[in-house]
């Protein structure tokens, strides 16, 4: 079912990772329908634009404060048109999604959230690696390292984070990748613990990464990596014996559920 597209209502949708075909069929026709497309031109790969229908208004965020987009959405939204604003991977982790959200509903502006593809996603099937594997690592953790653009609540300092032993993925923090990896070993990460780095995945000039935690930044310094990359840690990556035998109990012959019965191969 086609869902209908209301003029007036601010649409903000993830693009996923960088290639244009790893968008949401939704997220394309919303972009094809904008009247005004705002998009995040230093994250997005310019083809999203160019999906854009004659005459419609293009307007990169990259140079924009928060006022600023946020004052245009509202604008073109009062006068009826459908307002298209394109985030990259997808908009509620890292998207500065929630203070665009507080302001539109302040100004008594609909919006609706489309999500797109997550680049911790994308870095894992690039890899080809499932992030929850049964008795090796069934909880996810997405973080940062704080730096000059955001603080991070001491509950959830790397350390802290560290001690689960999770799959850890760790986004925005490529400029302080020394201090990162130093605090989630001094967390109990081991140094030896699998990780790998995702550059610019699924873009042309992806490059992934495989190495030990303890190794990780003078992997990117050797490879000239300073930013737009996710960083993945954990025993899920790894390829010992214990995750090589790891298998869900769900399609275990043994294991009988509403589906089939136990026995049953």
């Amino acid at each position: 079912m086609t869902r209908e597209v209301v003029p007036g209502t601010v649409y903000v949708v993830g693009a996923g990772p960088g290639a244009p075909d790893l968008i949401t069929i939704r997220g394309r026709a919303l972009i094809e329908a904008a009247d005004v497309l705002l998009i995040a031109d230093s994250l997005v790969d310019p083809a999203h634009a160019a999906a854009a229908k004659p005459g419609a208004r293009v307007v990169g965020s990259s140079a924009r404060t928060l006022e600023e987009i946020t004052g245009l959405m509202t604008e073109a939204a009062r006068r009826g048109e459908v307002v298209v604003r394109v985030h990259s991977g997808d908009p509620s982790v890292y998207g500065a999604l929630h203070e665009q959200l507080v302001a539109l509903r302040a100004a008594g502006v609909p919006v609706e959230v489309v999500p797109g593809v997550n680049s911790a996603l994308a870095a894992a099937a690039a890899l080809g690696v499932e992030l929850t594997v049964p008795d090796v690592a069934q909880t996810v953790i997405l973080t940062r390292a704080e730096g000059r653009a955001s603080t991070v609540p001491d509950a959830e300092s790397l350390r802290s984070l560290a001690a689960h032993g999770a799959t850890l993925a760790l986004f925005l923090s490529a400029n302080l990748i020394d201090r990162a990896v130093g605090e989630l070993i001094e967390g109990g990460y081991r140094p030896e613990t699998p990780a790998a780095i995702a550059y610019r995945v699924s873009w042309p000039d992806e490059r992934l990464i495989r190495c030990a935690l303890g190794d990780v930044a003078a992997s990117m310094r050797q490879a000239g990596i300073d930013r737009t990359a996710v960083v993945l840690v954990g025993a899920a990556l790894g390829d010992d014996a214990a995750v090589e035998a790891a298998r869900s109990r769900l399609y275990d012959p043994a294991y009988g559920h509403r589906y089939r019965a136990a026995g049953e191969a």
